[in-house]
């Protein structure tokens, strides 16, 4: 099933409304799920949430392997593997959503719950249109000194 993304209420665009931008974030999310994991979500959807905050929502994210690890209860485990993966890719989440947007990262914020198939969220709240704040992905957080 390919990723997918509904108009807003009513059916009808709203004036000025950004849903082809939206359609091309789900596209960019789901495109590095399958790069990081090897398989996509069935579903995406990417929604704004006021005016600086996106949230893109991906439904039946878990590989095979994954699967496994919740039938034999290692939910928390999956959590802190899909989290590890996620924040070591910041700067791949974070370019395209500027890319399109126009508009850096203020902030990103990764998702899973693990006994509903991998249902994912990727949360991205960004800088206010026109702020030379930095971008998220310019914060990657390295490996801890060591001692």
């Amino acid at each position: 099933m390919y990723p997918y993304h509904d108009d807003p209420p009513g059916g009808e665009p709203r004036e000025g409304s950004r849903s082809g931008a939206l359609l091309d974030i789900s596209n960019e999310i789901v495109r590095l799920y399958k790069e990081q994991f090897g398989r996509g979500p069935t579903h995406a959807r990417t929604n704004w949430a006021g005016p600086d905050t996106l949230i893109t929502t991906l439904e039946n994210t878990l590989t095979r392997a994954e699967r496994n690890l919740v039938a034999m209860g290692e939910h928390q485990r999956l959590r802190d593997t899909r989290t590890f993966i996620q924040y070591a890719t910041v700067k791949e989440f974070c370019d395209p959503i500027e890319r399109i947007t126009g508009r850096r990262v203020r902030s990103f914020v990764s998702g899973i719950d693990t006994a509903v198939d991998g249902l994912s969220i990727e949360l991205f709240i960004l800088h206010p249109a026109g702020s030379d704040a930095p971008s998220r992905s310019e914060h990657v957080e390295g490996p801890a000194p060591r001692g």
